[in-house]
């Protein structure tokens, strides 16, 4: 039997790969020992393999911490540099996930859908699983009778995978009367008719099944006349434009201003979508406009936007959470 380090390095929701391990070394009889401390304590004893997992470009210096005080930890994840998967660890395809690791999370969550059809500079997600295809049915991902009849799917492009791949997923959800969480984000730049009326006719719920949400992104303010065109399309289906929540990348682009970044801003709250700026991280290069982009995200997700003028926002001002309270899980920022 062998003694188990699983590592969560980052994030707040449930960690695939650690569940997987979990799963995996659990079925062989070794001992398993989930935690979120990245370093080692004093009195902590050894163990027999060490995993950590990271999904955040933000979270290197916790990973360089973490290596330090486990020198033969194995990493993965998004957040990091490494390729290798989960089925080249274990040596075969994953049997199962172990949801114990995560006592008080009720939805189901996985992955109908995998890799993207587009090729964003900015963006891991084609590189690491290339092209959009279906990969599980809606059955793969629940656990089943007594069960929360609730999904929250990772998927980055979900219609992006085969039509008929998308519609059965769709009719399986209406079918076992599920609440479903897309908090990855759908397309709405490639939406069509027919798929704006597919999300119309399922429970679509924000990442605490609370209320009506759909995620979606305008990274771009050349997509202005596409990305109003799904809003369209979704609105004459039936879902309405304050049901959107909109990732905002900023910082990325070298070409942005504070006049194009506010008029994407404006142009979505003015069709009542909620925009929810993203910063990519160049600290190094833009020290300065990184900390004015971060000012302008919580005067953004705090909702001060609808009472305060960005110009006259004290960021010194405490306020509460973002309105979901909690924090995006963004791999491809």
């Amino acid at each position: 039997m062998l003694r188990i380090r699983l590592t969560q390095l980052d994030g707040n929701l449930p960690n695939l790969a650690l569940m997987a391990l979990a799963q995996y070394h659990r079925g062989r009889g070794d001992e398993v020992v989930f935690t979120r401390q990245a370093h080692r304590d004093l009195l902590e004893s050894d163990f027999d393999r060490v995993y950590g997992s990271a999904i955040f470009r933000f979270s290197a210096g916790k990973v360089e911490r973490f290596l330090a005080d486990w020198p033969g930890a194995i990493v993965g994840g998004t957040g990091t540099n490494q390729q290798h998967t989960i089925e080249d660890i274990i040596g075969g395809d994953v049997a199962g996930y172990d949801y114990s690791l995560y006592p008080t999370f009720e939805p189901s969550i996985g992955f109908t859908q995998r890799g993207c059809r587009l090729s964003c500079k900015f963006c891991v997600v084609p590189g690491k699983e290339g092209q959009a295809r279906g990969v599980a049915t809606v059955a793969d991902i629940w656990r089943g009778e007594g069960c929360a009849r609730k999904l929250h799917l990772l998927d980055n492009d979900f219609f992006g995978q085969a039509e008929a791949d998308w519609r059965a997923r769709i009719a399986e959800m209406r079918a076992g009367g599920f609440k479903v969480c897309m908090n990855q984000g759908i397309n709405v730049r490639a939406i069509t008719a027919a798929a704006a009326a597919a999300v119309a006719s399922i429970e679509y719920r924000d990442d605490r099944f609370r209320e009506r949400r759909l995620y979606t992104a305008w990274d771009n303010l050349k997509d202005e006349g596409v990305f109003m065109r799904g809003v369209d399309l979704l609105e004459a289906a039936g879902v309405p434009a304050h049901h959107l929540r909109a990732y905002m990348l900023v910082g990325f682009d070298k070409n942005e201003t504070w006049d194009r970044l506010h008029h994407r801003f404006n142009a979505m709250t003015d069709r009542g979508i909620e925009p929810y700026p993203m910063v990519f991280d160049c600290r190094a290069t833009d020290p300065e406009r990184y900390r004015s982009l971060k000012k302008f995200q919580r005067w953004a997700v705090t909702g001060l936007y609808r009472a305060v003028p960005f110009g006259a926002y004290d960021a010194g001002i405490k306020v509460g959470r973002d309105p979901d309270g909690r924090q995006m899980e963004m791999c491809n920022v």
